[in-house]
């Protein structure tokens, strides 16, 4: 009889800096799933759980879909939120017992109003109920704020490697290979994890440029040891205030701990050598549009520039109203440039004018008072559309099917474009701009809402990256953010302090 292997995933990256929480209905908006229909929406998708699925087919064990959860990053959930995520996580485990192991795909940065390590609740919760000698065996998104709790209550945990997250479903694939292995008697996987008290910036966490490039290639040069099963790193989430909010060092061994547990602080004892080289570095607005302007006095605009708003990142859970970046551009008078606004209320009023009619509007900087006021203008409206669209290629996150709500496109008499959505969207796929019937390569300027993860999508279009330190609850200055739990001391905050991966005791 092949073995019976579960699957569960609760995918949520909670920012405790944006004063609206998660609720389950953001969850039911993006995922929320049990059972067969786990299967249904993740087996082919390019995502960890979708290589669960085919890893275990592959084997020949038998793929247990339990429970999938998923929330676009936000605010904190909600207790209530909570609460009922784990009575249904719970109540659909419970009907699937006994199995034989369990593969799991927690974020790693999930936050609720009354459990912090939400992450590592749900996995001790899971472990409580399958048994101390079930395997359970899962990935982690590398912004994961990784807690003892998550370590002791699994037997190993993988990292992606890749930022944008394009390797998700290869992760997967080798979560599932390392838990067939482990049913066969073949390994005996042991795991230990090191914290060293370093928060590492959000410009930094490019994987394939420095300095990750470094960090990462040290890393896999210990998987390439013998008896290391596998090796990841955490970057961490700096937006998330926790007491184990920065990076660490993770490594899974065959039947030894000692050796995990040796790696893991030789790692980690690298991350801390390099912490000078996850100092930021933070690019203006009005730096990032001189930049463009001189690209574009100099004929090298025949493809656009892409501008990263790193302040109002909607990966890393902000509203995607920023205006900072568009309102900028307008008072300029720089034609040819993309923004996207999630604006509801401005995307119900211009809806009831056609394509050409004009229309005054005022739109984004809405949410709160960190990111920008309102951009007032006379638009002319240019395209409508029901805001959903598909991705067939590996891209950030792994999804394949998005939809941004009743969506609006309206241009200015000076020629800049604003997309208008009535949900908030990250910048992932290049077919949000092509459903609407707009070619990205005929803009001189496309603005992403991102830091990292556009550029899976947007290198394929754009000559020049800039990421813009811009004002918001993911600003890459992190100086500006009151954090009330996270550790102390922690570098850079603690600029002088010092610290040994082996006496483990950090020292202001």
């Amino acid at each position: 009889m092949s073995k019976r292997v579960g699957i569960i995933a609760l995918l949520a990256e909670s920012n405790t800096f944006i004063a609206c929480p998660t609720t389950l209905e953001h969850f039911k908006q993006n995922l929320l799933v049990t059972g067969e229909e786990v299967r249904d929406q993740l087996s082919e998708a390019h995502h960890e759980v979708g290589g669960f699925f085919a890893g275990l087919a592959g084997a020949g064990a038998e793929a247990v879909p339990v429970f999938a959860a998923r929330a676009m990053p936000y605010g904190v959930m909600t207790g209530k939120t909570f609460e009922a995520l784990m009575v249904n996580l719970e109540a659909e485990l419970r009907k699937h017992l006994p199995l034989d192991g369990v593969l799991v795909a927690p974020h790693g940065a999930a936050v609720s109003e009354h459990v912090r390590d939400a992450d590592g609740y749900w996995l001790r919760l899971v472990r409580g109920l399958v048994g101390p000698d079930c395997p359970i065996i899962g990935t982690i998104d590398p912004h994961a704020n990784l807690t003892a709790q998550m370590v002791d209550a699994t037997d190993a945990l993988v990292a992606y490697r890749t930022n944008p997250h394009i390797d998700q479903r290869d992760r997967g694939l080798e979560a599932a290979r390392l838990m067939v292995a482990t049913l066969e008697g073949r390994i005996r996987p042991r795991q230990a994890a090191a914290f060293p008290p370093l928060a590492i910036n959000i410009e930094r966490q490019q994987t394939d440029a420095p300095p990750c490039r470094e960090i990462f290639a040290a890393a896999a040069q210990i998987r390439d040891a013998r008896d290391v099963l596998s090796s990841s790193i955490c970057l961490g989430f700096p937006y998330a205030d926790v007491p184990e909010m920065g990076s660490a060092a993770l490594v899974v061994a065959d039947g030894k701990r000692d050796l995990a547990v040796g790696l893991a602080d030789d790692l980690a004892a690298t991350l801390w050598e390099m912490r000078q080289e996850f100092q930021p570095r933070l690019t203006s607005i009005d730096e990032a549009l001189d930049q463009v302007q001189r690209l574009d006095a100099a004929g090298r605009l025949d493809r656009p520039a892409c501008l990263l708003d790193m302040g109002d990142n909607v990966g890393g859970g902000s509203p995607a109203d920023g205006t900072f970046l568009a309102q900028a551009i307008h008072h300029r008078l720089m034609a040819g440039a993309f923004v996207c606004l999630c604006d509801p209320q401005a995307v119900e009023l211009s809806s009831r004018f056609g394509i050409g009619q004009r229309v005054e509007l005022s739109v984004g900087g809405k949410s709160d008072d960190r990111h920008g006021t309102p951009l007032t203008a006379t638009f002319t409206i240019i395209a409508q559309s029901a805001g959903r669209f598909q991705e067939s290629q590996p891209r950030h996150g792994g999804v394949v099917n998005f939809d941004q709500g009743p969506t609006v496109v309206v241009r200015t008499d000076n020629g800049l474009t604003i997309m208008l959505t009535s949900r908030r969207m990250a910048p992932w796929s290049l077919e949000q701009l092509r459903h609407c019937g707009f070619d990205p390569q005929a803009f001189k300027i496309l603005v992403a809402k991102g830091v990292h993860a556009p550029i899976a999508a947007y290198q394929e279009v754009c000559r020049e990256l800039i990421r813009v330190n811009t004002p918001g609850v993911t600003s890459a200055d992190l100086s500006g953010f009151d954090y009330q739990h996270r550790r102390r001391p922690l570098f850079p905050f603690e600029a002088n302090m010092s610290w040994s991966p082996r006496g483990k005791e950090a020292v202001a």
